[in-house]
Order: structure tokens, then C-alpha cells, then sequence
């Protein structure tokens, strides 16, 4: 048996009841004649892991550089990002190296809000990062502790937060001014 409609069996579903007419123009939502809304630019991610080795730290640099490019950010927000990616790497592999684990590059580019941020994560989530002191050795002298130093210059702010099961992210946050991004 087949069921013939002389009307749409849904039609009162989007104007009441059956047989009834559509509503008049502005009794709902209004005169069609307002601006739509603009999409902003989209938000572009770049994930990546790495040998916990010079090489892979290295790697981390180039490949942060190249997506940056890629993304058609500015110079000026690629040089900072190339140092503090460099930096966070060498982190990673000298203080937060397990053998046999990797560690993780990822960057998050929002030109929308006009920032970087740059995600470092590795396996040791029990030795988090300290800016060295003066107190610490001899001053200018010796060879390491000041990438930190470094990075909290070059990024409006960092932090770092537990990365499950065991190991921990380094998060720095570079501004990028939409003339920039």
C-alpha cells in the first residue's frame, strides 16, 4: 500500500500545522539584511616527536622554522620562535632525556588572539625547570643555565604543567601581533 501526501508530511513541523503558511517577514528573526559574520584566520597546530638526542633538538629547530614559514608568519615571530624552540629542545634532551623515550614538539599559532605558543614535552616529570641564579656557579663563566634566562625574555610568559603518565610540558607563549602573524 502506498500513502500519498498533498502536503509535505513535515510541514508542521517547521510552520505548525498542516495546511498553515510560513511566517511574515521580521516576525521571527527580522529583515535578512545584516552583516554576516567574518571568519577569522584559522588557528594552525604542528605536532611532532623527536629522539631525545642533539640531533633530534637540532631537528626540533628546523622543523619549527620551516611550519612558521609555511604558516606565513612574520620574521620577527620566527627568529624568537627558532631560539626558544631551540632552547626548550636542548632542555629537553639534556635534563629530561629517559633512553628509549622521545620528546614532543608542538606549535599552536592563533592569529586570531595574536599569539605562539610553543609546547616542549618530554619523559622526566620529576625535575621541572629553575632559572639559574648568580648564586649558582661562576656567573658568566660557566657554560649553561641561562636558556631559560634566554626564553624568559624572548616570550611574554612560560610555564610548565605535568604531561601524564610520567613526564612534563614546557609551554612558552610568544605574542603575534596580527600585522605580525
Amino acid at each position: 500500500m502506498r500513502t500519498v501526501y498533498s502536503e509535505c508530511p513535515y510541514a508542521h513541523c517547521a510552520y505548525g500545522a498542516p495546511g498553515s503558511r510560513p511566517p511574515a517577514q521580521g516576525r521571527h528573526a527580522g529583515p535578512m539584511d545584516h552583516a554576516s559574520p567574518q571568519l577569522s584566520a584559522p588557528t594552525r597546530c604542528f605536532t611532532q616527536l623527536l629522539s631525545a638526542t642533539r640531533r633530534g633538538a637540532r631537528l626540533a629547530r628546523l622543523l619549527g622554522v620551516t611550519e612558521l614559514r609555511s604558516w606565513g608568519a612574520s620574521e620577527g615571530l620566527t627568529e624568537r620562535a627558532e631560539a626558544v624552540v631551540a632552547e626548550l629542545a636542548a632542555n629537553a634532551v639534556f635534563h629530561g632525556r629517559v633512553p628509549g623515550r622521545c620528546f614532543r614538539l608542538t606549535l599552536v599559532l592563533d592569529p586570531s588572539a595574536g599569539r605562539l605558543r610553543v609546547e616542549v614535552s618530554d619523559a622526566r616529570g620529576d625535575l621541572y625547570p629553575q632559572i639559574a641564579t648568580g648564586a649558582d656557579g661562576a656567573g658568566a663563566l660557566r657554560l649553561g643555565g641561562r636558556g631559560l634566562t634566554l626564553v624568559t625574555a624572548l616570550a611574554d610568559h612560560w610555564d610548565c604543567v605535568p604531561y601524564p603518565p610520567s613526564g612534563k610540558t614546557v609551554r612558552a607563549v610568544l605574542s603575534a601581533p596580527a600585522a605580525e602573524a
